[in-house]
């Protein structure tokens, strides 16, 4: 990913730069955040003018990684513009308040997490980070689900199907939005969806 990116700069920690090894990182500048003295220490706490320094919607927010059908890793550009408009036609479909839970279970390198965080900060409802690898393990999910109260929540539909077939589910009658993505949702899951946690 660093040849395909070739960054100007890598920010890690010290996990990740003894993960990469020093051959890996002959080429980019490696600033180490645990241990490092940074050099922009002494400037300003507020940021740059964006329109200053020539940044548009169209400049990218992020760069994410997926193997696709290939096997190859390539990376998917995202612009800023993108992520607004999913944004924005997530809140219109399905308005999220100040009185919502989002659960945050997906993985960081996952784009699903980009609207999980933004989605959720932007309209001022409460974001649950849930325990890395959580998501794995459905009889946790159900009990952080009841406990913390969860109201939106996302699963690709084979993680909801399992989770569907956990003992104690039909207990999680604060969750007011499934949000699917990743697969084709059958007719059958979402009918049991409906007849288990019926809203």
């Amino acid at each position: 990913m660093l040849g395909d990116a070739a960054p100007q700069l890598l920010l890690c920690d010290a996990a990740g730069r003894a993960a990469l090894g020093p051959e890996v990182l002959t080429d980019v500048i490696a600033v180490d955040l645990e241990t490092a003295t940074p050099e922009w220490a002494n400037l300003p706490f507020s940021d740059p003018d964006p329109r200053a320094l020539g940044l548009t919607s169209r400049h990218l927010a992020y760069v994410i990684y997926t193997s696709g059908s290939t096997g190859t890793p390539k990376g998917a550009q995202n612009e800023h513009r993108a992520i607004v408009n999913r944004l924005i036609w997530m809140q219109k479909a399905y308005a999220l308040n100040t009185a919502d839970v989002v659960l945050q279970k997906t993985p960081f390198s996952f784009d699903v997490s980009a609207w999980e965080f933004f989605w959720t900060l932007l309209e001022g409802a409460t974001l649950v980070l849930a325990v890395p690898g959580v998501h794995k393990d459905p009889d946790a999910l159900v009990n952080l689900i009841i406990g913390q109260r969860i109201t939106t929540a996302h699963f690709v539909p084979s993680m909801l199907a399992s989770f569907m077939d956990t003992k104690g589910v039909d207990r999680c009658t604060s969750l007011q939005r499934l949000v699917c993505s990743g697969e084709a949702l059958s007719a059958s899951l979402t009918q049991k969806v409906r007849c288990v946690l019926p809203w």
